[in-house]
């Protein structure tokens, strides 16, 4: 059994929909529309096809609803949008093991009313979050109502990388240029996001809250012993903010808080990053997935076979640990 705990999909029904509210997905719309694994199932089947007993869960992909509509236009957009991964589901159930419900959290209130909704009406079994919201950081505090829910509900919640071409790398530069925004941008911005939201409480408020990163945790595990060090001697190389609080309300190091997050093989089949990220989350905590169909299936699994590992193992990274995170064990 493989469960595929992180693929995209943007049924048709809600590409309709954002026409008919006259909206523009952005520079990544473009390509969105152009992938038609995307939307597709009769395609999207037949490129699931060679791998045996193997099924998906779903979530839309980039951009962030938060991106391209207003608050209420986002609220509406997050229905449909569940309502349609909800009934892909309910019709493919041989292929998807369930789906990811949408949030828009520039509502943060319309935001925990439709994760409700989608977890206990629709089945949904957990809500991708994106890094950031409009440019807020998700250790906002206007947010922590979304992740009290969430560990209310003891649902998960998928965490995927949002920088865009606009986060310029360097001050004197208008953009990101080289596409450095998502192949060095994504990583970072989703470490940076694992950083904060341990360093300010947001796990240790919700100790049972579950947060399944993409891409293996970004850059966390190879800086390991940088951020240990860093977290050691904070705040003596600041002189702007006092971080004395923030560290005396944590009950852990920093790096217990971040190897709590899970991280996904979504790697692109590079086999020394996967073994890093195995040995920093541990057996327990890597969830097989693909980022399907942006990443490809067949080499995230190939990198899988190349660590050669026990039995009890890689039966935890293919399907074990994506069982019991959605709660089907």
């Amino acid at each position: 059994m493989i469960i595929d705990i992180f693929t995209h999909v943007f049924p048709s029904s809600v590409f309709k929909r954002i026409d008919a509210l006259g909206l523009d997905l952005g520079p990544i719309g473009k390509r969105t529309r152009s992938m038609k694994l995307l939307f597709d199932m009769d395609a999207r089947f037949q490129s699931m096809d060679p791998f045996g007993d193997y099924r998906q869960v779903i979530a839309l992909p980039n951009p962030p609803l938060e991106d391209f509509t207003d608050p209420e236009a986002g609220a509406e957009l997050a229905r449909a949008a569940n309502d349609a991964l909800a009934e892909l589901v309910a019709r493919h159930p041989d292929r998807f093991a369930g789906f990811i419900a949408a949030l828009a959290l520039h509502n943060p209130e319309a935001a925990v009313i439709e994760a409700n909704r989608a977890c206990k009406d629709l089945g949904a079994k957990g809500v991708q979050l994106f890094t950031n919201v409009g440019g807020r950081p998700l250790d906002d505090p206007e947010f922590s109502p979304v992740f009290d829910a969430m560990a209310t509900l003891d649902r998960p919640i998928w965490l995927h990388p949002a920088r865009t071409p606009e986060t310029r790398d360097f001050p004197s530069e208008d953009i990101s240029r080289f596409e450095a925004w998502i192949s060095l941008g994504w990583p970072y911005e989703t470490s940076l996001t694992m950083l904060r939201l341990s360093l300010t409480g947001v796990l240790e408020r919700n100790p049972g809250l579950e947060i399944i990163t993409h891409h293996l945790g970004g850059i966390v595990p190879y800086h390991e012993a940088r951020l240990a060090t860093a977290f050691k001697n904070l705040g003596k190389r600041s002189s702007d903010e006092d971080y004395a609080p923030y560290k005396e309300a944590l009950s852990r190091d920093l790096i217990d808080y971040l190897k709590m997050f899970y991280g996904d093989t979504a790697m692109h089949g590079a086999v020394d990053p996967l073994r890093l990220g195995l040995s920093f989350f541990g057996d327990g905590h890597v969830v097989f997935a693909s980022d399907a169909p942006y990443g490809p299936i067949d080499k995230c699994l190939s990198a899988i076979d190349a660590l050669e590992l026990e039995p009890a193992v890689r039966d935890n990274i293919l399907f074990k640990n994506a069982l019991r995170l959605l709660k089907a064990e």
